[in-house]
């Protein structure tokens, strides 16, 4: 166990406006991978080359296995329609990963860290609390989805297939002692493992095109139709996970830029322009998640599906073809298992960060693990796949709670001059991020209350 100032990484503070921050020395965030991956000064796609790889691990978030139950609700209640909101909450993602890079890029901490210079102990240390209890929950919902798909693809039982999951600790730590680029590589397999499993379920499924399209129009109905709004409102409440802000605000730092405005200045312009490419990846997965199961279900018997083991099971017959289940169970194990490797990733971030502590990886990627493993384990054991299943929708409402305990610093701090010099969020930005963040926190906030009131 160290602390920051006795890590050999420790460094000075640099020379660009931060007299927002307290702290004398600074440790890096992820210091056994910080500024590991050389960027040079070749042309703009040997730049670009570089800079990509951190927008994939984030939008890995973006089509976890938490989302999936939403867009399936989504599609074959109400067709296409619900499109539009998968795109707005695609571009609020896309204008909060900005912020969560930019934050990193230009003051060398983290959300985490960030956090912990900025606010009382007390503070901290109850933001911390409460994002480890998000991570817990995110972690949830991926190694359930994980074993779901195990248990769809080969009968493994769910307790099993959880317990398996924890392997994945292991794959990180290798992957990440081999360079953090090979790491990148296969989160970037996965994902587009799930992308060209979706294309296939699109061409077999044969959607409406014009309808399609038309649905990417927003629409009064989803407001004015409660039970439109309500899976409306869970879209965008699973689109967002608060966790990758602070994975996004660590792992751009693993590029070794230059340290001064000229190179920050390069560095936000490429990181975004792969994090925007990464997350519009993730809009046509979760997009294509809708897509299927309004073609499939949707005007049929079968249009109150919203579970995965159902959709699993209907879609082979459905469609007529027996690949169709098997292509979506492929893409969901890859979905649980890509968003498990990124989730134990933040949760060392987050200690870190926080607490100024650090514990050996495997020690604290066990510890985030088995956090998660061992309720999925309890509940299936007791109540069997329906009760995952509902532990599956709990944790979304867990992480529903804590968004804007990650989103509200964030904007406070990429607005502050005094933090971040003339990379401080200009007024149309600014503007823009807290009409997000109100959006955000009400709909959540709405989210919550008819979970726990409604009836």
């Amino acid at each position: 166990m160290k602390s920051d100032a006795e890590s050999p990484k420790s460094v000075p503070p640099e020379s660009h406006p931060e007299s927002g921050w307290r702290q004398a020395s600074r440790t890096p965030s992820l210091p056994e991978v910080y500024a590991s991956v050389p960027v040079g000064q070749a042309g703009f796609w040997r730049k670009m080359w570089a800079f990509s790889g951190p927008g994939l691990m984030v939008a890995v978030g973006y089509m976890d296995p938490g989302n999936w139950a939403t867009d399936l609700a989504g599609g074959a209640q109400f067709g296409y329609t619900l499109l539009s909101v998968v795109l707005i909450s695609n571009f609020m993602a896309i204008l909060l990963q900005h912020l969560a890079l930019k934050l990193g890029i230009v003051t060398g901490r983290d959300l985490a860290q960030a956090c912990r210079d900025h606010y009382s102990k007390p503070v901290g240390f109850g933001l911390w609390v409460i994002c480890e209890i998000a991570i817990a929950a995110c972690d949830l919902a991926e190694v359930i989805g994980s074993a779901i798909a195990l248990n769809l693809l080969f009968g493994m039982p769910i307790i099993l297939g959880v317990i398996l999951t924890a392997l994945d600790v292991f794959i990180v730590l290798f992957l990440q002692h081999k360079g953090f680029r090979y790491l990148e590589a296969l989160v970037a397999a996965l994902i587009f493992l799930i992308g060209g499993c979706f294309a296939y379920e699109i061409a077999i499924s044969h959607p409406a095109i014009g309808p399609m399209l038309v649905g990417l129009i927003p629409r009064p109905e989803i407001v004015t139709n409660p039970a439109m709004l309500y899976i409306a409102i869970g879209i965008l409440g699973a689109t967002v996970m608060p966790h990758n802000l602070y994975l996004h605000s660590s792992i751009v730092q693993t590029r070794a830029y230059e340290k001064n405005d000229e190179g920050r200045s390069t560095a936000i312009r490429f990181a975004t322009i792969d994090s925007t490419v990464s997350l519009l990846f993730a809009f046509f997965i979760n997009a294509a998640i809708l897509v299927v199961a309004a073609a499939a279900f949707h005007g049929t018997e079968y249009q109150d599906v919203a579970d995965i083991s159902d959709a699993y099971k209907l879609l082979a017959p459905v469609l007529g073809y027996s690949l169709a289940s098997t292509a979506f169970a492929v893409a969901l194990l890859a979905s649980g298992q890509n968003s498990t490797l990124t989730g134990t990733m933040a949760g060392q971030i987050v200690m870190e960060g926080f607490l100024n502590l650090r514990l050996r990886p495997w020690v604290r990627r066990l510890i985030t693990r088995l956090v998660a493993i061992v309720p999925a384990v309890i509940v299936a054991a007791i109540y069997g796949e329906r009760g995952v299943g509902q532990l599956l929708v709990l944790s979304q409402v867990i992480l529903s709670m804590q968004l804007s305990f990650a989103v509200v610093p964030l904007v406070l701090f990429t607005g502050d001059r005094r933090k971040m010099g003339r990379f401080a969020n200009h007024p149309a930005l600014a503007i823009l991020a807290w009409i997000v963040t109100a959006i955000i926190v009400s709909l959540n906030l709405y989210l919550l209350y008819a979970q726990f009131f409604g009836e």
